[in-house]
């Protein structure tokens, strides 16, 4: 939040201090309230040097005259216990004790003498309610400003906090002066209400793609509504139990409800579509038919939800962000999808023998143009989808050989697919960091700030600037020659053009401000989860296992920062870690000191009373306690002349010149030195260049530091990055526990090792088709793709169940060969595989096209999902029933031979 328009900053921030910020403290799930760019009132001493020597005086007299004479004492109480009998008030005594007006310490007695002559503290100072410290500014717009950050706790919800924060201070400003606004310049939570209403929008679209996909294969209302009722019922349901284990309804929990969409009328539409099968081929009533049929597809319903649940039982029990993410969006799909097998089980049955309306056997209903034409196209490719099925089954060997082609185009994708932890996103908002040389006093670099946004400030796209000069975002460290700026950009849908994302602007606005003497200015963005890091792109860590000299690490981190800005993959690396800060460093001679009589305690109490600033104590001022600090007047602090011209007392009552006692040099110190797991370290951050993933652009940092770091220091990985790397390590122990809990349960299903593989064999086909859709569309692999690799996994899973099942029994039961049940189980669910096939594939397309705020994660997931299962609804429907007939003709023959 920022306040601006006041011209007096220091008034500002301490009225926000007074009047705002507790105000805001008290708002529940508020972790901290921070002010930036400005400070505290102090009561600020401003020492004139020549004075103090003019009188003979010292420091330490000023600082002990403060000290006695601004103190906070108890001075008792007349008629106090233990009294006389005959006491019958009680009296507290009030004194002078803390002052709290500028006169009053104007009037601080520093010396009197016999003859009535009194030296007073405005005398030898100027005094003046001044701020705690001048080590930072803040503007808003160009104008003065005071910045206010608002911490929510971890397990707070951000949205709720923004709304109370909002109410709050609109509550309050009514009381604000005239020439008082207030502004919110970056707020995240405006991201997220963006992102959810985006993926609310698409929820809705998915529902009423999914409804018309039902209606154009049933075309009936009533059984349309059937399977359309599952919707509510697993959606309620699903709301209901994620109120009584604590989730919230954010990006992850509605990704899964919009997935959710296109499976949970699955079931119901396995159901309908096999009783108005029973109905028309048999001239079943509606009631028996709902019988017969629950009798025919009740176990291929529970073996496919119970993959499903199966499939996600491995990620409940991941650590970490990773982790968390995964299983919010697995229990919220297992908890839908099982709702929904509960409502095909019970409730749609029920509902067709209640609604449905007969159908005499042989009987055909009237139909509108488009329902004929549907139908007769459907019906070619039902006839097309049975001959080739037919071709296929009996050449089961040219199928696998296909097959295992196709492993290995899946295997080479998947290893040149580049990967990432979240994608890029448009948060709205993104960060300048401005560095001048070392050694750049605050003025200096305010200057650069003002030509920066004079610079940016018309950019198309840009709504505000807040800055704070003397405070670098990057490290969390005051500084005077750093400065931050950050840029709101205006809502999405004002920015729809490729030119006004938030990427372009940023790119733009590098360019403008490249040219800008006498400072680095690296624009960046927020990172995509707020709270890890400080910046988006990747953190890499150069530690230092040996000891070395800061000099020599800066180095070899400069080294490696030119040499990652010439690699392909990698864009604006930068380190804001410097080495060589000037600094003054005083020498004393000691022996020369105390033959001259001047001590060391002296020479530090002038050094620190006059050229830093001295803490002295308190006083009260507007229901606060605030600091009465002591400092030399600022053309007394301007150069070297000044510390070489400063006196000290002598023991005999003379002033010396610091000079003639010490020798004064200019050293270089590093600004600060961090520390990663133990070891002195230096932070290089980046972002991957156009067309490059995060995942290629540390996998090219990587060898870089291989190649150019010496043997003494290592390297490692922090914030968002080090939580792609350790995703990287997971995703593949995911997948594998995925399949295999898939694999135990149709061993207990099917009571053999054997026939789960035809099930099993399909997933590769959808994992073929999600990659190439990536790869076709530069995606890279990110957690979100990830997730939607597991739940596409059971997807396949699901369909193949619903031909292999169908085939088992056709096989066992009624006695057809292997060839003959494959090609009947294909035909004869034909209708209802492609059904949810298509309510699916249709249900994630939404996310596909998705743009906004938050689209490049929708984008991710639903790419991920739609090429799958567009891959496995055309090949994998031909090539399942001979998998069943390989598998099977296998088991047989090993049956034979026992």
């Amino acid at each position: 939040m920022s306040s601006a328009y006041p011209s007096n900053s220091l008034w500002l921030n301490n009225y926000i201090s007074l009047n705002i910020k507790d105000e805001i403290s008290r708002i529940p799930g508020i972790g901290d309230v921070a002010l930036l760019g400005g400070a505290d009132y102090a009561m600020r001493i401003w020492i004139n040097p020549d004075q103090l020597a003019s009188l003979n005086m010292t420091v330490n007299e000023v600082i002990s005259a403060i000290k006695e004479q601004n103190v906070q004492v108890s001075s008792g109480a007349l008629g106090d216990s233990p009294i006389e009998p005959s006491q019958m008030f009680r009296y507290a005594i009030q004194t002078t004790g803390r002052l709290s007006t500028v006169e009053d310490f104007k009037e601080i007695i520093i010396r009197s003498t016999g003859d009535g002559e009194q030296v007073k503290l405005k005398d030898v100072a100027t005094v003046e309610m001044g701020a705690e410290n001048y080590a930072s500014t803040g503007q808003f717009n160009g104008q003065a400003a005071a910045l206010m950050a608002i911490y929510q706790l971890s397990d707070a919800n951000g949205l709720k906090i923004a709304e109370a924060c909002y109410a709050k201070l609109e509550e309050l400003s009514k009381n604000f002066p005239e020439d008082l606004a207030y502004e919110f310049n970056y707020d995240t939570t405006k991201f997220i209400n963006a992102s959810i209403a985006e993926v609310w929008e698409t929820l809705v679209i998915a529902v009423i793609l999914v409804i018309l996909v039902t209606f154009l294969f049933l075309q009936d209302w009533r059984s349309t509504l059937i399977p359309t009722v599952a919707i509510p019922v697993s959606l309620i349901g699903t709301f209901a139990f994620m109120a009584v284990v604590g989730y919230s309804i954010n990006l992850i929990t509605l990704f899964g409800l919009i997935l959710a969409i296109g499976i949970v009328v699955d079931d119901a539409i396995v159901v309908i579509e096999n009783i108005n099968r029973l109905m028309a081929e048999e001239g079943l009533d509606p009631k028996t038919a709902a019988i017969k049929s629950m009798e025919q597809v009740t176990g291929p319903v529970i073996a496919t939800t119970a993959v499903l649940l199966a499939m996600f039982v491995p990620v409940c029990f991941l650590s970490g962000i990773t982790g968390e993410m995964y299983r919010q969006f697995g229990i919220t799909i297992s908890v839908a999808v099982t709702l929904s097998s509960i409502n095909a089980l019970t409730l749609s049955p029920a509902l067709s023998a209640l609604i449905l309306k007969p159908i005499e056997h042989g009987q055909k209903r009237q139909k509108i143009f488009l329902f004929r034409w549907f139908d007769a196209f459907f019906e070619r490719i039902t006839v097309w989808y049975s001959a080739t099925v037919a071709r296929l089954v009996k050449r089961a060997f040219v199928v696998l050989l296909c097959y295992a082609a196709l492993l290995g185009l899946t295997v080479q994708i998947y290893r040149t697919l580049p990967t990432g932890f979240v994608p890029d996103e448009d948060m709205g908002a993104f960060f300048i960091n401005i560095q001048l040389p070392d050694g750049t006093a605050i003025p200096r670099t305010q200057a650069v700030v003002d030509k920066v946004i004079a610079t940016i400030k018309n950019f198309e796209g840009i709504e505000s600037i807040a800055t704070n000069t003397g405070f670098s975002i990057l490290t969390g460290t005051a500084a005077s020659n750093n400065a931050m700026v950050i840029c709101s950009l205006k809502p999405w849908e004002q920015r729809k053009s490729k030119e006004l994302k938030q990427s372009a602007i940023m790119q733009k606005i590098h360019h403008a401000v490249s040219g800008i003497p006498d400072a680095v200015i690296m624009p960046f963005a927020p990172p995509a989860i707020p709270g890890i890091g400080s910046t988006g792109g990747f953190s890499f860590v150069v530690q230092d296992k040996s000891g070395t000299h800061p000099d020599e690490m800066q180095e070899e981190v400069n080294k490696l920062v030119a040499a990652a800005n010439k690699t392909p993959a990698i864009s604006n690396a930068f380190s804001t870690f410097r080495a060589n800060i000037p600094q003054i460093f005083l020498e004393i001679n000691r022996e020369k000191a105390l033959k001259m009589g001047v001590s060391l305690k002296n020479i530090n109490s002038a050094l620190q009373g006059l050229m830093g600033y001295s803490y002295i104590n308190d006083f009260n001022k507007f229901g606060k306690v605030y600091k009465v600090e002591i400092q030399a007047l600022s053309r007394y602090r301007g150069g070297v002349e000044s510390l070489i011209n400063l006196h000290v007392p002598n023991t005999h009552g003379e002033m010396v010149p610091l000079g003639t006692i010490a020798d004064i040099s200019e050293r270089f110190v590093p600004q600060y030195l961090n520390r990663y797991n133990m070891y002195s370290a230096v932070t290089i951050n980046g972002s991957p260049a156009p067309g490059y993933s995060t995942g290629q652009a540390m996998t090219a940092m990587e060898n870089l530091a291989d190649e150019l770091l010496p043997p003494n220091m290592k390297y490692d990985w922090t914030d968002m990055s080090f939580q792609e790397r350790l995703a990287a390590g997971q995703i593949g122990m995911i997948m594998a526990l995925a399949l295999l809990f898939i694999y135990l349960f149709l061993v207990a299903q099917y009571e053999s090792w054997m026939i789960p593989m035809a099930v099993l064999l399909s997933v590769p086909i959808a994992f073929f088709g999600s990659l190439l859709s990536l790869k076709l569309l530069n995606i890279d692999n990110n957690i979100y793709t990830q997730v939607g690799f597991i739940l596409l996994f059971g997807v396949a899973c699901k369909t193949a169940i619903l031909i292999v099942e169908f085939a088992k029994i056709q096989h066992e039961q009624a006695g057809m060969s292997t060839i003959e049940a494959a090609i009947f189980a294909a035909k004869l669910r034909f209708r209802a595989v492609l059904m949810t096939a298509i309510s699916f594939i249709l249900g994630t397309f939404p996310l596909v096209i998705a743009s906004g705020a938050g689209a490049a994660s929708r984008n991710s997931l639903g790419t991920a999902i739609f090429g799958g299962m567009m891959i496995a609804a055309i090949f994998g429907t031909l090539l399942i029933p001979g998998f069943y007939v390989a598998v099977q003709r296998t088991l047989e023959k090993f049956s034979r031979k026992g």
